[in-house]
């Protein structure tokens, strides 16, 4: 379901006709009504919102005042969510009456058709991408969005804050709202009550912007690498050399995953430092254990 009001203030939209305030719009793709004006309905996606250009108005305009009521009476009488007019057109009186008989909205933009379809279907896409919540801390480490996992207590909000010292931004403590906002692109953020504070055993609550500036913190990041942390376990073989890379799935998105073992003495801000580097170097084409390997390869070669 997508909010009227929200929908209209963040297109900065003009409202009309006043309709009902919930939409149940399951797609972010918008409809322009040029053949149903024509009287073409097979295939009529009636369920998306409905943008009229300069054409549409244009071809409604030509045609005589019984005709075009007669058009606009069986346009409206689908269950539209709305009807947009862009750059700013006026609609005749008797569009402004059929849309408030049948109860849909009828908006105004400024904006010319092409751009206001564009700003509309990023904004559908955000509000209508998949969500989760989950346990953890979302960073941003040299430009990498990290997102460490772990048990409750295992360090992950002491890692955090050891890498804000150092200079990277956070964006969600304990709690990451994630949004798949494409196929292949996750991203997260904090829930709004919790936004920018970070929780410390032994200490409590803190305020990371207002302790470290408005530059140590992020509205939002996307996700590229998650690191999960847990406690050492001696008989536990753990990856030492990088040649396989393992993932985690999160909303049928597969994320790249590095599993890090805690225990003390590890300065773990520090590891995740480089694992982002790391990342990014492979993200490049290079990786380090692949050019180690070539080059034991080579010496092998050599000594045959």
């Amino acid at each position: 379901m997508i909010n009227a009001n929200q929908f209209i203030k963040a297109l900065n939209l003009q409202e009309i006709v006043t309709a009902r305030k919930e939409w149940d719009i399951r797609s972010a793709e918008l409809n322009r009504p040029g053949l149903q004006f024509v009287g073409f309905y097979e295939h009529f996606a009636y369920e998306r919102p409905q943008v009229v250009g300069l054409v549409e108005m244009a071809y409604l305009e030509s045609l005589s005042d019984e005709l075009r009521r007669e058009r606009l009476e069986q346009f409206f009488s689908y269950p539209i969510p709305c009807v947009v007019l862009c750059r700013g057109m006026i609609p005749a009186d008797d569009m402004m009456e059929i849309a408030r008989a049948h109860d849909v909205a009828l908006l105004r933009t400024e904006l010319v058709t092409t751009r206001f379809v564009a700003n509309a279907m990023n904004y559908l896409n955000r509000m209508l991408a998949p969500r989760a919540t989950m346990h953890g801390v979302l960073v941003d480490v040299y430009g990498v969005g990290v997102l460490i996992t772990g048990e409750s207590g295992v360090g992950k909000s002491e890692a955090a804050l050891e890498l804000v010292k150092r200079g990277h931004q956070l964006v969600a403590d304990d709690a990451v709202d994630v949004c798949r906002v494409n196929d292949n692109r996750l991203t997260g953020e904090a829930p709004a009550n919790i936004r920018h504070f970070m929780e410390i055993r032994g200490i409590g609550i803190i305020d990371i912007k207002a302790m470290y500036g408005i530059g140590a913190v992020l509205m939002s990041k996307s996700i590229d690498l998650v690191i999960h942390l847990e406690p050492w376990k001696e008989k536990k073989a753990y990856d030492r050399l990088g040649l396989s890379q393992e993932f985690t799935t999160i909303l049928d998105v597969k994320v790249p995953q590095l599993v890090l073992p805690v225990r003390p003495g590890r300065n773990l801000a520090i590891i995740i430092e480089v694992a982002a580097r790391n990342f990014s170097l492979k993200s490049t084409g290079y990786s380090a254990a692949q050019e180690l390997d070539r080059r034991l390869n080579e010496m092998m070669t050599e000594n045959k």
